[in-house]
């Protein structure tokens, strides 16, 4: 059997495992700065010294109990967001498809808003409910917006697609803001923080709760990945090599609304992410998917840990929402785009 690979391909393979490394690193390296980072300073050795078990209690419980979870579901918000960001842009065909601005974002935050304030006493015991009730609120604005997108003749329109979402987004975020009126002072607190896009599930419930879906959905988007580069040929390509359009579409469609409901349902509104670290990851490696989308998860994961750190360092001992950390970045690359694709 012949196993000659063309060298362009071999290229493509390096490349794409050095910028893999490349992000790797980087992401230790960040997992190490956030460890030491907050109110309560702890030096790097101590922070070793209390991972191998030879810390006080008081370092044990701060990296345990606080810290580690956090950044663990800042990691695991940011590959969700940035891979159902790629998923969307390759069914759509645009490159200004992102969870958050067509309105995936907004639904599972409705549901999760209306679970919180009316529904939920203890949410501890609740949390493991939240990303399925999410999914739910992000599928029913993911159904509206694919109904008024498209059409018998023409399918989805990706330019008629991403007009609605951003109407149902606007929708959506008015309705939020005019329950957020009938809420007591405490719950009005956390629905405003939560919308700023903050990572308030820091313990390890929520890690277990979000977990199990990028588990399950990553894997499976990485196994879509020919179907993704078929769809990027367009529409009649795909349909004269037998493939069933308008089924795929779907599929991928749940997964990447699966994907962004449950990176939602502990994070937030937090937005951008799913738009640029597909961009960023297209530059480094190409089109093809099965690069784009491992490395999107690093560069995601990069993304949302390295906003949040910064969210908690440079007012301390306030907070910044992580999520108005990523719009500082995200809103003039979304402007660039934008103009780029006017031109």
């Amino acid at each position: 059997m012949n196993h000659y690979k063309p060298e362009g391909l071999i290229k493509k393979q390096r490349r794409a495992g050095i910028i893999a490394c490349i992000f790797i690193i980087l992401l230790i390296i960040l997992f190490l700065i956030s460890l030491n980072t907050g109110v309560i300073r702890i030096d790097p050795v101590t922070v070793v010294k209390t991972i191998f078990g030879s810390g006080t209690p008081r370092d044990e419980l701060l990296l345990f109990e606080f810290r580690l979870p956090r950044i663990t579901i800042a990691m695991l918000i940011g590959m969700g967001l940035a891979v159902s960001g790629a998923v969307l842009q390759g069914i759509v065909k645009n490159p200004l498809a992102d969870p958050g601005i067509i309105g995936i974002n907004a639904g599972a935050g409705l549901a999760v808003m209306l679970f919180v304030s009316y529904f939920s006493a203890e949410l501890g015991n609740s949390v493991f409910i939240m990303p399925v009730l999410a999914f739910a609120g992000a599928g029913a604005a993911a159904v509206i917006i694919y109904a008024f997108s498209y059409k018998k003749d023409e399918g989805v329109s990706p330019i008629r697609l991403i007009l609605v979402g951003v109407a149902v987004a606007a929708g959506i975020s008015a309705l939020m803001i005019v329950l957020t009126l009938k809420l007591d002072p405490r719950t009005y607190d956390f629905v405003a923080t939560w919308l700023a896009g903050s990572i308030w599930g820091s313990n390890w419930n929520f890690v277990l709760a979000l977990l199990p879906w990028l588990l399950i959905l990553i894997p499976f988007v990485y196994m879509k990945s020919r179907v993704l580069d078929v769809l990027n040929l367009g529409d009649h390509t795909a349909v004269s090599l037998g493939m069933d359009l308008e089924k795929e579409r779907r599929i991928l469609l749940a997964a990447a609304v699966g994907l962004a409901a449950a990176s939602v349902s502990v994070s937030g509104g937090i937005g951008f992410v799913g738009l640029i670290a597909p961009h960023m990851t297209r530059r480094l490696v190409g089109n093809k998917h099965k690069y784009v989308i491992p490395i999107c998860a690093l560069v995601g994961a990069v993304l949302v840990l390295t906003a949040d750190t910064i969210g908690r360092v440079i007012l301390q001992p306030a907070e910044i929402p992580t999520g108005v950390v990523v719009a500082i970045i995200g809103a003039p690359y979304f402007l660039y785009l934008l103009a780029k694709l006017n031109d």
